[in-house]
C-alpha cells in the first residue's frame, strides 16, 4: 500500500526504507520526538519529505492529486476537530468533504452507540467531553469508509476499558473490509497484541520492524 524510499525529513525522519501493506494493521510506537506524527502526516500529503518518496499503490505521492488522495487515506489528529452544529453535522461532514452520498440516520446511531457516545442525534457538538468528541470524530472517519485510515493515539482521551472497545470496533470494521490500518499508539503491549506490523521510531532517527 506505501512503500518509502530514502525519506529525509528535516531533522526529524531518516528513513531508507518502509512499507506498510494493504489489509494490514500497521502500529507505529515510539517515545515522545521520535516522529511518530511528522510520518503519519507524510502518508496523506499533509507535509512532504525533505528528500526521497513515499509511493502509494506503486504511484509517488508526488503525482497524486492532494484533495483526490485524502478521500482514499483519511487521517484523524490526536486532537479532534469539532464541526458547529450537531453531533449529526460532524458525523455527516466527512462525506460532504469527500463528495460522497449521505447514509441514514440508522447508520448514525450505531455508530454512536457502537463508539459508546450516548447522545442522540440533534445534540449540539458542543456538550461533548473531550472522549464523546474523540469517539465521534472516530465515527465520522469509519462511515466515510476510507482505503487507509491513519490514526494518531485515537483513544488517548479515553479510560482503558473505552479504549479497548474502540481499538477493537477500528480493527473489526479494517478486517471485515479488508482495509489498511495505520496507526499510532502509546500502548506497546496493545500493538504488539493487535498488529500486523510494529514499527517502532527512536529520536536519533532510527527505526526497527517488531
Amino acid at each position: 500500500m506505501f512503500t518509502l524510499k530514502s525519506l529525509k525529513y528535516k531533522d526529524i525522519l531518516d528513513i531508507k526504507n518502509m512499507s506498510m501493506e494493504k489489509g494490514q494493521i500497521t502500529s507505529i510506537i515510539g517515545e515522545s520526538g521520535s516522529g511518530k506524527t511528522t510520518l503519519l502526516k507524510h502518508l496523506n500529503k499533509m507535509i512532504s519529505p525533505s528528500s526521497g518518496e513515499i509511493y502509494y499503490k506503486s504511484t509517488p505521492l508526488s503525482q497524486i492529486d492532494s484533495v483526490k488522495l485524502r478521500r482514499e487515506v483519511v487521517m484523524l489528529a490526536q486532537t479532534p476537530i469539532a464541526y458547529r452544529g450537531s453531533i449529526r453535522d460532524n458525523l455527516l461532514i466527512g462525506l460532504k468533504f469527500s463528495q460522497k452520498e449521505p447514509v441514514p440516520d440508522t447508520t448514525l446511531e450505531y455508530m454512536l452507540e457502537h463508539t459508546g457516545v450516548k447522545k442522540k442525534l440533534d445534540d449540539s457538538i458542543e456538550d461533548l467531553s473531550g472522549g464523546e468528541l474523540q469517539r465521534v470524530s472516530l465515527a465520522r472517519v469509519i462511515i466515510m469508509k476510507p482505503e487507509v485510515l491513519l490514526l494518531d493515539e485515537p483513544s488517548s482521551a479515553l479510560d482503558s476499558e473505552s479504549e479497548k472497545k474502540i481499538i477493537e470496533l477500528v480493527i473489526d470494521y479494517s478486517k471485515e473490509n479488508n482495509k489498511t490500518l495505520i496507526m499510532i499508539t502509546h500502548s506497546e503491549d496493545m500493538a504488539r497484541e493487535v498488529s500486523d506490523k510494529v514499527i517502532v521510531l527512536e529520536k536519533n532517527k532510527t527505526y526497527k520492524e517488531a
